[in-house]
């Protein structure tokens, strides 16, 4: 019985990697990560498992798509050295409040979010097209709620961006401090924090804690806790 059952087992995984040859490559979780892959579990599965290198080419590639505008920076020592972190300064047509730190996973994942989600997100729940994102920062050298006690935050490796407040293209202005408790703003920021899922490793939003009431925090620890 025990030949009979690694038989099946073995028959089984053998079909399984057949099949991956023959399914379309963002279905394919082995299949390496294009920028043009959809949102979803498999392309979640694809960034994180990216090597330095790997991440680097598709960056550069997502420069030349204007999906994105960043810049190598050196890399730095003291308490919390970088390293191999970028500048990023717009996300093509939707620019920023200011530029931020970022490690190549969060600039790319933020990059990848902010083209495939946020943005039709926004056009379908407002009907305005995002001009502007702005932030509260990315990098910071500090323990988590800056306790003594705690380990570092994902702000000490710039590998974490909170998000402030949504530019419309009308001019208008919504924070998520005040939109997220506002009838008409909440479905489509909730919708976003939501989507944030299938790029970083956690979103934290207005009802994780009172800390996270103004800006939804988008980190690359952990896989897909978003609330």
């Amino acid at each position: 019985m025990r030949v009979k059952s690694l038989f099946v087992v073995c028959t089984l995984l053998a079909l399984m990697l057949v099949g991956y040859r023959y399914l379309p490559s963002y279905y394919n979780p082995f299949a390496p990560l294009q920028l043009s892959d959809p949102p979803g579990r498999i392309t979640q599965f694809k960034l994180r498992r990216l090597s330095p290198s790997a991440c680097a080419a598709l960056l550069a590639q997502a420069n030349q798509q204007r999906l994105v505008t960043s810049v190598a920076v050196a890399n730095s020592g003291g308490d919390c050295p970088l390293t191999d972190v970028v500048r990023v300064r717009d996300f093509g047509v939707v620019k920023l409040s200011s530029s931020f730190l970022a490690s190549c996973p969060l600039a790319l994942s933020s990059a990848l979010f902010i083209e495939q989600q946020a943005r039709p997100l926004t056009e379908r729940f407002t009907g305005q097209a995002l001009v502007q994102i702005d932030h509260l920062g990315s990098y910071a050298c500090r323990n988590i709620y800056n306790r003594a006690d705690a380990r570092r935050s994902e702000h000490a490796s710039a590998e974490a961006l909170d998000l402030s407040a949504f530019r419309l293209a009308d001019g208008q202005r919504v924070t998520v401090l005040n939109g997220w408790r506002q009838p008409e703003t909440q479905p489509w920021l909730r919708a976003m924090l939501s989507a944030s899922c299938g790029y970083y490793g956690n979103g934290l939003g207005p009802e994780y804690n009172a800390a996270h009431a103004n800006h939804f925090h988008l980190g690359m620890r952990g896989f897909g806790l978003c609330r």
